[in-house]
């Protein structure tokens, strides 16, 4: 069992929006965030998360909770599991009441990494091979560059180390057929491929025996989803959020090459195209992103789905094209270095560069296919903001324009119905007064007993129930969550403001009872001239400016 004093230790690290952010692209909201809620489908985002309050909440479906619960609800775990995956995430080791548990998570990658970097040291065809594409000392330093060797050694020195093959198998460095383990990586040089927090979590490799498959990758474990991350992007963080640039390309060889000529804002996605559950991560910092793809046609091919992607989901940037087969390294190596800057510094705007590559996809002389180019543009189009639509429409139209094309044929179809924010859509909030009360206590709670000396559950008429909720502390409550992370809803800040909402709360409340109690018929008449004295005087207080204790 997992102690109370080490889980507290792990929440006081997470950040609710590093958390939720490393699933979902969040997007800034005033001082939270939102996002289309990952638990049902809707079209505008409901799902909010407060960095101030580390909670998240959907006025849509009402999920909500902090770092722990989001984790348990996105990944299907329980609560321990959920620890468990935090801990990994953040580095952190749990501790467990039973001594067998408290164990960290296993070093065999880590060794693994030592020992493939010192094995490079001595493989004079590895070292040949990096020399011969420009690769520095201090770059083979810098990213960890080593060699695995064949099979069976290193099987043998991760028993040597005292490691369990499950462990290995568990990290994808062995796998395992038939009751028979092999290494993943064998004869190749080696690239430790990190967590957005440093953690080695998997390894690349290029083959320098030539085997067919030229580059491999550490298969999906627990801690590596090549979707989600990029390489290098703990090296390069520090300088992107500074710069507010990151520059993807497509292989490790380019991303080193580059931060050896001083983009150190380079990355590089891990075998795969860039998908959407890389964009939390690339949305951090909001930066400026530019591609730098080869001018084959696969690369031109990764180039229009990202580009596609990214323009759709709002980020800016561009993409720049290597033509004569070369790559950012290639650059990198010649020596053009300064006609590298430039390309990065004007790279080609993602919707144009969209645009134009669909219009390269048809024989435009024939008036059908331009017909279908028109409306693939369009589509494409439709995606967008309404002002961005109506920019590239004459774009489009212009480069087909030398065909017969009028930008009137353009046409969006526009809804004119008018709709609120989502959160005042699906808001059910009845009386903002009352939320502030609430808002007041769970953001103040000095003041509950001031609050209690005047006023009880019974005098909200809107509220009472999230009144009660907030007074026990019962913060899980789906109904505080949404009062806690609407902006809309202001606590009162001091004791002279909250004295200024009382009053008049409670001179209308007693007002009330005033006019009620005089039309009772239900109690005797000596009864009902001590409360109408008793209520009289509160009231007479209350046009003085004082508060009056709520017991009749």
């Amino acid at each position: 069992m997992i102690t109370q004093d080490s889980i507290e230790a792990l929440k006081a690290r997470l950040d609710i929006v590093d958390v939720v952010g490393s699933y979902v692209e969040l997007k800034k909201a005033g001082a939270n965030f939102k996002a289309p809620c990952p638990f049902h489908d809707e079209n505008s985002p409901s799902f909010v998360v407060s960095p101030s309050k580390g909670i998240y909440h959907c006025f849509g479906c009402g999920a909500g909770g902090d770092s722990i619960k989001f984790v348990m609800e996105y990944e299907k775990l329980n609560y321990p599991e959920a620890l468990e995956k935090l801990a990994d995430s953040y580095n952190f080791t749990l501790t467990h009441t039973d001594n067998k548990h408290n164990k960290p998570r296993s070093q065999v990658m880590d060794k693994l990494n030592e020992w493939y970097q010192n094995l490079l040291t001595t493989r004079s065809d590895a070292l040949s091979y990096i020399k011969e594409r420009g690769i520095y000392e201090s770059s083979v330093e810098k990213f960890g560059i080593g060699y695995a060797p064949d099979s069976n050694s290193t099987i043998n020195y991760i028993n040597s180390q005292g490691f369990l093959l499950s462990e290995a198998i568990d990290m994808g460095v062995v796998g395992s057929d038939s009751g028979r383990s092999f290494a993943r990586f064998i004869e190749r040089i080696t690239f430790p491929i990190h967590s957005a927090n440093g953690s080695i979590v998997g390894f690349g490799g290029r083959t320098i025996s030539g085997h067919q498959a030229k580059y491999v990758n550490s298969p999906e474990t627990a801690y590596y989803n090549k979707s989600r991350l990029l390489y290098a992007y703990h090296h390069a963080k520090q300088t992107l959020h500074k710069t507010k640039e990151i520059i993807i390309t497509e292989g490790y060889l380019d991303v080193i090459m580059l931060h050896q000529a001083g983009f150190t804002n380079a990355v590089a996605t891990l075998g795969t195209a860039l998908t959407p559950q890389h964009l939390p991560l690339l949305r951090k910092g909001e930066p400026r992103i530019v591609m730098a793809y080869d001018g084959d046609n696969a690369g031109r091919a990764a180039a229009l789905k990202a580009s596609k992607l990214l323009s759709v989901s709002g980020f800016r940037g561009g993409v720049i094209i290597f033509s004569d087969g070369q790559d950012p390294a290639d650059m990198v190596q010649k020596g053009a270095i300064e006609e590298l800057a430039n390309m990065i510094r004007e790279p080609k705007p993602f919707i144009e560069f969209v645009l134009e590559e669909l219009l390269s996809l048809y024989d435009l002389k024939d008036p059908k296919a331009k017909e279908e180019c028109m409306q693939e543009g369009m589509a494409y189009l439709k995606t967008l903001s309404p002002i961005l639509q109506e920019e590239y429409k004459t774009f489009l139209a212009s480069r087909l324009g030398g065909l017969g094309v009028s930008p009137s044929l353009l046409k969006f179809s526009q809804n004119t119905k008018q709709t609120n924010s989502p959160l005042m859509q699906k808001n059910t909030h009845k009386d903002m007064w009352e939320l502030a009360l609430i808002k007041t206590v769970l953001e103040r709670p000095e003041f509950i007993d001031q609050i209690l000396d005047v006023l009880d559950a019974s005098l909200l008429q809107f509220h009472s129930r999230e009144f009660m909720y907030a007074l026990q502390g019962k913060t899980d409550e789906p109904s505080l969550m949404a009062i806690a992370v609407d902006n809309n809803i202001q606590a009162l800040r001091d004791e002279d403001a909250l004295k200024s909402e009382l009053i008049p709360f409670l001179h209308k409340y007693y007002e009330r009872e005033y006019k009620n109690i005089k039309i009772r018929t239900d109690i005797t008449f000596e009864k009902k001239a001590f409360i109408i004295r008793k209520i009289r005087d509160k009231i007479a207080k209350l046009k003085k400016g004082e508060l009056v204790a709520f017991k009749l």
